[in-house]
Order: structure tokens, then sequence, then C-alpha cells
């Protein structure tokens, strides 16, 4: 049973609601598998597709028109995950298969919508709206060492402290990482984007370093969310993985924001939802 619980909320109604529906088809056509093959012939593959190239369609156009309204700047990336996803429906050919044959194909289905809900209702979607530009909102810290004042683009607040020690220290140097990096971008020139990548090599090695170690911590303390907990961190790595794109961009001072921004925000968003969840199984 997949449950459309607080963790898949995005606050715009109309999103939400059709989110509902998308987690209802889904755990419909998980029950028709656990339920053995003469179910499935019963509730014919092709009338799951064809439910999902609608809702697609429907779903997709009604959340990129609310995108587009505020300004996102996650609008073209969805743009290309949806299209992947209607791709992904319009290419499954059921033409002259019998219903021995549909049943593994419908096994893979759930197993793709599973990574869908997870990959990118729960990592995606629940962003809209939440991402701001760090470089039209920095902070000036001064600096008591060598008694300057530092730009500060991302900072580990106080709201982001779940009270365990060792991942709130881990915590605040991905954040310092992410600000390092950002420094350079807003400074940003062609000579300088092989040492922006080599940030970002490091902040992704200590971001997988730091969510094994949550994780271990987790698994450590039967805390029930580890499984999602996992799928999240896959996700944030995945999207990690997008740097090398922006040497291709017509403005790869543009496209390094954007990612920096994203990462920004996504992990605030995490530790705040989710991480602080963690704190009652382990103090």
């Amino acid at each position: 049973m997949f449950e459309f619980t607080q963790d898949c909320i995005t606050g715009i109604d109309m999103i939400d609601d059709e989110h509902r529906q998308l987690f209802h088809i889904i755990n419909h056509l998980a029950d028709a598998l656990a339920d053995g093959k003469d179910s499935v012939k019963q509730n014919d593959l092709g009338d799951y597709i064809k439910y999902f190239i609608e809702y697609g369609k429907n779903h997709f156009a009604h959340e990129e028109a609310w995108m587009e309204r505020h300004n996102d700047q996650e609008l073209p990336r969805q743009r290309l995950a949806h299209q992947f996803f209607m791709n992904k429906m319009q290419s499954i050919d059921l033409i002259g298969l019998n219903n021995e044959e549909k049943y593994p194909i419908t096994k893979d289905l759930l197993i793709y919508m599973i990574k869908w809900l997870y990959g990118h209702i729960l990592n995606s979607d629940t962003m809209i709206g939440k991402i701001v530009h760090l470089s039209e909102t920095p902070t000036i810290h001064h600096n008591e060492e060598n008694n300057k004042d530092e730009v500060v683009y991302c900072e580990f607040l106080p709201k982001y402290h779940t009270g365990v020690e060792q991942i709130d220290r881990e915590h605040k140097k991905l954040f310092a990482i992410i600000n390092d990096i950002y420094k350079l971008v807003e400074n940003y020139s062609n000579e300088r984007y092989d040492e922006i990548l080599g940030l970002l090599d490091r902040l992704e090695e200590y971001t997988q370093t730091h969510f094994n170690h949550e994780e271990e911590i987790m698994e450590k303390h039967n805390f029930p969310k580890l499984e999602f907990q996992r799928n999240a961190h896959a996700s944030f790595i995945e999207r990690l993985s997008d740097r090398d794109m922006g040497e291709e961009m017509e403005n790869p001072k543009e496209f390094l924001e954007g990612l920096l921004d994203f990462l920004y925000a996504w992990l605030g968003n995490h530790i705040i939802k989710h991480d602080m969840q963690i704190a009652p199984y382990v103090i």
C-alpha cells in the first residue's frame, strides 16, 4: 500500500489532488498483481496504460502552467521529466500479446511507477515553488579570524539543527561546501569552470559519505522510514550528476546557479521534513 502522506504534499491543492489520484490507481495496479495472473487478466494492462497517458497529459499541463505562472526555475527540467514519462508510456507495445505475456510487462510497469512516485513526486514535485535564487538573498557575516566581512549565500541556520550531533556536523559541512561553490560561481569565468566542477565532485563525495553515515544511524536505531530516506538520497546524488551538462549550456553560470539553488533548497527541505524525524529514535 502506497500512502499519500505529508511527505508527498506540495502545498498546491490541484497538484496534490491529482497526485492522490495517481497513488490510488498505482495501488489498484499493485493489488491486481498481488492477486495473481487471473486478476491481471480482468484488469487489462492496456487500460492502465491509457489511464497513465491521459493522466500525464492533463496533470503535466496543469503542473507546468502553474510553474510558468510563478516563474519556477525548475520548469525546463520538469518538462523533460514529463516528456520522458509520456515517451515511456507510449512506447509500451501490447499488440499481439496474450495475457500470459502481458503479466511481466505489468510488473515492470508497477516498478516504474513506484520509482516515479519516489524519484519525481517525492523528490522533485515537492520542491515546486520552494526554490529561491541564492544570488538574490546573500547575507554578510563578519569573520573574527581575519577581521573581514564575508558574503554568505548558503547558511546552516538554527532551523536545520536536528539535535543528532554527527548529522548536524555533517549537514553544516555540506552547506559550507555549497556556499564555497556559490562564491566561485558568482565570480564566474570560463577558466574557473574546471575548479567549480572539482568542488562539485568534492560535494558529491562528501554527500555520499554523509548519506552512508546517516543511513547507518537510522538502521542502528530502527528508524521506520529508512527505505524512503535511501530513495531520497539517491535522488539528490542523481541531481548532482547533472553538473557536467553546464559546460555545453549557452550560459554555464546560470546553469550552475540553478543547480546550486536546487541543491540548497532540496537539502533544507529534506532536513526539516525528514531528517528531523530521526532524532526521537536516537536521542
